[in-house]
């Protein structure tokens, strides 16, 4: 059949409130065109962000129920825990309460000032927690990446020759690990091939530097490693994972995404006097380390959603959704990052708006607008993502792009349809969408903070 079906039934629903166009011209204008802050009840489809949006699972719901609330070897934990080493093979596994708490925990315990941590792509987090201590972040995704429209199979790719001149520039001692993004979120959603993780590993390895996973779709990667990559058509997700995680020191990881959880994560090594120095100061800021965090029913749910997105079938929807999504756009002419990721869809903001410059904030313009036209909420991966204000001038940042992240098991095709639509209509009158500036912003993560207005 070439119709996609959702692999589920529904059998809880929660009502959408309708706003019209004059309500959200009105809304979005009090939030200081910052769509961050608006009320999710103003919002008709939320794609701002895939991370503890998904729908869980009747089992997944039931495992809330089991949950074992002991402060300390909860029944809950070593079910979690065990759950965890099966599925990533690492032996050391420490809970937190996100993503980002297993990012602060790694860098706080071995980036000092000056330091350098490479990657294919940084996520924004996990950027702000190095740089924060004074760390420098450069990335060195695939020359691939850089061809928007390109059907390149893994433009998630890390730069390999990239990553060895850094190594012969800085020294071995300047860098205290690599992260590799899989797949590469802030590159587009984009996977990272087998033979490009066992090709850094090797590189890592032959320098004694380590090198951690930022997992958090995990599982769609290994399907794109299925899909794309010669000698794992007939292999298993569970045994891609195996393999992808068996050349890799450790992992970090937001269960709020690939763990089907409402909250949670995950910092897990191979390093036992590591292990020993991230549970002390997971102690000290997230609780200890059989729950760090989370209560017995988030550890319990996680363990089940980390095995239910292993199944294929999911899989199948999950990337088959976006690349339906994508398709259509580009039929209806919209510039569209190509391949269709795996989480979410990506807008090409400076094809889209050529005649707004991206110290203007073309991709921040199209998120306002399609929050005025149908009540979608979007995000900007662009200037304002990455964008810095060095000695007081700020740059461009490499690409401007609108992130459209799809949570999972939760909107429907008449919904993605509704989507499709929104979009294909500003672009049609794309022509009449103005530049935006920053009236105020923090001075890390400041898409998450700033406010704007029209030019």
């Amino acid at each position: 059949m070439k119709t996609i079906i959702e692999p589920f039934r529904i059998k809880t629903v929660e009502p959408i409130r309708l706003t019209t166009r004059e309500e959200r011209e009105s809304l979005i204008r009090e939030a200081g065109y910052n769509v961050v802050f608006l009320r999710a009840e103003d919002v008709i489809i939320d794609l701002l962000t895939d991370s503890g949006t998904g729908a869980m699972s009747a089992e997944g719901w039931a495992a809330l129920m089991r949950g074992d609330e002991s402060y300390a070897g909860a029944r809950s934990w070593y079910v979690f825990e065990s759950t965890v080493q099966e599925i990533f093979g690492f032996q050391h596994v420490i809970p937190t309460h996100q993503g980002r708490a297993a990012e602060r925990l790694l860098c706080n315990t071995l980036v000092k000032p000056g330091m350098v941590v490479p990657s294919n792509t940084h996520f924004d987090t996990g950027r702000a927690n190095i740089q924060f201590i004074g760390g420098l972040t450069p990335d060195f995704p695939s020359s691939e990446a850089s061809d928007l429209s390109s059907e390149a199979a893994f433009k998630g790719n890390m730069n390999l020759d990239k990553l060895e001149k850094l190594i012969e520039e800085v020294g071995v001692e300047k860098i205290p690990y690599i992260i590799l993004t899989a797949t590469d979120n802030s590159g587009g959603g984009q996977p990272v091939s087998m033979a490009n993780i066992r090709e850094v590993s090797k590189l890592a390895r032959y320098h004694h530097i380590p090198l951690y996973i930022d997992s958090c779709r995990f599982a769609e990667n290994a399907y794109f490693i299925k899909q794309r990559e010669n000698g794992y058509s007939q292999m298993s997700i569970k045994k891609i994972v195996s393999e992808m995680f068996s050349y890799a020191d450790g992992c970090i990881m937001s269960a709020k995404k690939d763990g089907f959880a409402n909250i949670g994560g995950f910092l897990c090594t191979r390093d036992g006097e590591l292990a020993k120095q991230l549970k002390n100061l997971c102690i000290l800021t997230e609780g200890f380390p059989t729950y760090g965090g989370l209560a017995g029913r988030d550890l319990e749910a996680i363990a089940v959603g980390l095995r239910e997105v292993l199944d294929e079938d999911y899989l199948s929807y999950r990337i088959g959704t976006n690349a339906y999504l994508v398709d259509k756009l580009v039929k209806n002419g919209v510039p569209m990052l190509q391949p269709a990721g795996g989480h979410a869809i990506f807008i090409d903001g400076r094809k889209f708006l050529p005649h707004i410059p991206p110290l203007q904030y073309p991709a921040l313009s199209i998120v306002v607008e399609l929050y005025i036209e149908a009540g979608i909420r979007s995000g900007e991966i662009g200037t304002v993502f990455f964008g810095k204000n060095e000695g007081g001038v700020e740059k461009p940042g490499k690409y401007d792009l609108i992130r459209l992240a799809i949570p999972r098991r939760v909107y429907t095709q008449n919904h993605l349809n509704y989507v499709v639509e929104a979009i294909t209509n500003v672009w049609e009158r794309r022509n009449t969408l103005r530049g935006m500036k920053i009236i105020e912003e923090a001075p890390f993560l400041r898409h998450f903070t700033a406010r704007f207005d029209y030019l």
